[in-house]
């Protein structure tokens, strides 16, 4: 992929950076902590990385993080896994997450958006008083320290004080969405056992109602570590036998009272996608989330009080926790629940125009619709407190920069980032006082030392690699559950390079510092030994008005031959024949090259996806190589299982 391409699309302009809390970080930085002053943003990445435990030093004190009891040091043991961050340390997550409470008391920390999209706000001490209220609720049902506390819950308020309670008391969150069917909760909760079960009666979406009591009833059933059950009546049914109400646990006037655990104390589980086998427990700490996101949302995002946050995601995605880290800012919080495109493809900007929404993350595969679409958003809605877009979930392609730069507002801070549930943050994306360049990550983040690797370990420039990152991270999981020897954890991310984490992604390293992402390593294409990622070809393909949807995948063969099809779903009314065939394939070889021409290009009833909403390129691979379907997939983590079958009958047919 050629990584010529000098002009930037977005420079920010000199009071801009001025103005970024990231430069006034690096100021007092190179003044107290030895950090560059000048050099800019390169400058600093280098110092935090080569200096890792002053940059950490550093961002607790920039934000004022409150110990209860003092580190020894920053960074225990290094070695990864099983780094050691501030060992010795006491904190709360909770407590500084209502922390803008004291100042702020009658301003909105949340602003709940359901698709009728008013606006409802939850100010900072009605956020407060609930969360003390349920925190001391959940003791008095024996909740102690470490126990487990979940939520079958939509993107509404009371996810967020259910989360935050769970912090104050030393407890365990974890959550799914309620388009989640039973068997795929079950295969998340059963995991980790959770003595409380915060749940709704339904959920609202795309213009109807979901009733779920029924799952709920199973979720009971088959949990029987559950010592209370709390009905949040959202469709607005009675509670069912024996459990609690949630207006009655959250009526006291009560002063929120933090435990204060250890720094490596677990805050939450979430749970890898699951495609193959029971989905990944993965267990991240109060503190390591703590100064991570404080970096990442403080500095990256450059969040504070005067901001609006939103982000569409549901409880079932790392970035909802994301989103709710938000508050440690002192930001107001937007929580949309509802559908991406309901009454219409416009949906998510309208509602970032109602609650005036300075930045705005959503979905690269949100931007690429609404393109499809012809939706103009600077024409039909006012966005002009949006001083970014942030995209996730997989590359945003060339011409999804171009289309936000072109229909939202050419003076627009694109942020492409990418991370993963596994830290619960990003490796690379966002930085206020860089330029963007068309299809690419503006740069590695703060404390995050990312390489390109090839499969030996020597670092590349300007040519894919693997991602790695070659020193520890404070969110880095500090365990998976129920992996007493660590063997899962350490084969999911170290078993390539011992001692660095390798996360399963193409990407290349430009030598202007910028970051592109391919997609993802073990799915990845290899024709004639030069490797390429399916993102390139979905760019490509999905410009053509024809195709709907995409997946390509490679297949190395038993006689040592090599076969990758590309699979398309069709628009409506669209006729896969010999002028379109030629189409697809003209466009992928003037493009990107002859190399990236499929062997086969087949049409799909559908392309299926994990409930979070990634095209699942591996199990596919996995059926197709003979695979029986029970075990190339979990067959609860994906959005429409009888997909499957279709790609399960063309193995046999190919067999």
């Amino acid at each position: 992929m050629s990584t010529a391409n000098p002009q930037p699309l977005w420079q920010p302009d000199p009071q801009r950076i001025a103005q970024a809390r990231i430069t006034r970080f690096q100021a007092w930085a190179a003044e107290h902590h030895g950090a560059p002053a000048e050099g800019g943003y390169p400058a600093l990445h280098r110092w935090s990385v080569d200096q890792l435990d002053t940059f950490w030093k550093a961002v607790t004190e920039w934000f004022d993080v409150r110990f209860s009891t003092p580190y020894t040091r920053v960074l225990g043991d290094r070695a990864m896994p099983g780094a050691q961050w501030f060992p010795g340390a006491t904190l709360n997550y909770a407590e500084h997450a209502l922390r803008a409470a004291a100042d702020r008391a009658d301003e909105p920390a949340l602003l709940h958006v359901d698709e009728t999209q008013e606006p409802r706000p939850v100010s900072w001490s009605a956020l407060r008083r609930q969360v003390g209220s349920l925190a001391a609720e959940l003791r008095a049902l024996g909740v102690r320290p470490g126990d487990r506390v979940s939520g079958y819950l939509p993107n509404i308020p009371q996810a967020v004080v259910a989360l935050l309670a769970t912090a104050a008391v030393g407890a365990v969150w974890t959550s799914c969405a309620p388009d989640f069917g039973a068997r795929s909760v079950l295969d998340r909760f059963q995991q980790v056992e959770p003595v409380v079960l915060f749940t709704v009666d339904g959920y609202r979406y795309g213009g109807k109602e979901h009733d779920r009591r029924e799952v709920v009833a199973e979720l009971r059933r088959e949990l029987p570590t559950l010592r209370a059950v709390v009905h949040i009546p959202l469709l607005g049914t009675e509670p069912p036998e024996g459990a609690l109400e949630w207006s009655a646990l959250t009526a006291g006037d009560t002063e929120p009272v933090f435990e204060q655990v250890p720094f490596d104390h677990p805050l939450w589980v979430l749970y890898s996608s699951g495609t193959t086998g029971l989905p990944k427990a993965i267990v991240q700490s109060q503190g390591g989330i703590l100064v991570e996101h404080l970096k990442q949302l403080g500095l990256h995002c450059d969040l504070g009080p005067e901001d609006r946050f939103f982000w569409y995601t549901s409880t079932g995605w790392m970035m909802w926790n994301f989103l709710v880290s938000g508050l440690l800012t002192g930001t107001t919080v937007v929580l949309y629940d509802g559908s991406p495109g309901y009454p219409d493809t416009g949906a998510q900007w309208r509602v970032a125009e109602r609650t005036g929404a300075t930045l705005y993350g959503t979905s690269a595969a949100y931007v690429m619709a609404c393109r499809k679409a012809g939706v103009h958003p600077a024409r039909d809605y006012d966005l002009s407190t949006v001083k970014c877009v942030a995209t996730t979930g997989s590359p945003l392609p060339p011409d999804g920069f171009r289309w936000l730069h072109d229909e939202v507002r050419d003076d627009l801070w694109i942020a492409s980032v990418s991370g993963g549930t596994d830290v619960c943050s990003c490796f690379a994306g966002a930085v206020p006082t860089l330029p963007v360049y068309t299809g690419e990550l503006q740069a590695p983040g703060l404390g995050t030392d990312l390489r390109s690797w090839d499969p030996s370990g020597n670092p590349l420039v300007d040519e894919v690699g693997e991602l790695v990152v070659t020193n520890p991270m404070p969110s880095m999981p500090i365990r998976f559950w129920n992996d007493p020897d660590g063997s899962r954890y350490h084969d999911s991310y170290f078993d390539t390079y011992p001692g660095v984490w390798r996360h399963g992604d193409w990407i290349t390293l430009t030598s202007r510092g910028t970051v592109i992402i391919h997609g993802r390593s073990d799915s990845t294409l290899n024709r004639q030994g030069v490797r390429m990622g399916s993102a390139d070809i979905y760019e490509v393909v999905e410009r053509l008005p024809e195709i709907k949807e995409s997946l390509v995948i490679g297949i190395e063969q038993p006689d040592g031959g090599y076969w990758m099809p590309l699979f398309v779903h069709l628009a409506p009314g669209a006729v896969l024949d010999e002028a379109l065939l030629n189409r697809i394939k003209q466009a992928i070889r003037e493009q990107l090259s002859p190399r990236h021409i499929p062997d086969e290009i087949i049409e799909v009833p559908g392309v299926p996806h994990t409930l979070t909403g990634k095209r699942i390129e591996v199990p596919v691979k996995r059926l197709l190589q003979g695979t029986p379907l029970e075990k190339a997939v979990n067959p609860g983590s994906i959005d429409d299982l009888a997909l499957l079958g279709f790609y399960e009958e063309l193995a046999r047919k190919r067999a």
